[in-house]
């Protein structure tokens, strides 16, 4: 099974925005807590929507938080 190998920049983003909560995002992108737990610590890959919604929170593009590497066996 391959490891998920997208990083994410959400804590550095939350900080930065007023200490912003994991549950204050939570409720900007409709999800759980648990869900930004989970992206934010790598375990879980956002679907593209919720992405994309991440995103407008912070005002910046997908790419400013999200970065993938193709490791290539």
């Amino acid at each position: 099974m391959e490891k998920n190998n997208l990083s994410n920049q959400i804590r550095r983003l939350r900080f930065e925005n007023d200490q912003m909560t994991q549950q204050k995002l939570a409720d900007k992108a409709g999800v759980t807590r648990q869900t930004i737990i989970a992206i934010e610590s790598g375990r879980y890959a956002p679907s593209l929507p919720l992405a994309f919604k991440i995103a407008q929170t912070f005002g910046v593009s997908i790419e400013a938080i999200f970065q993938y590497e193709n490791k290539q066996s």
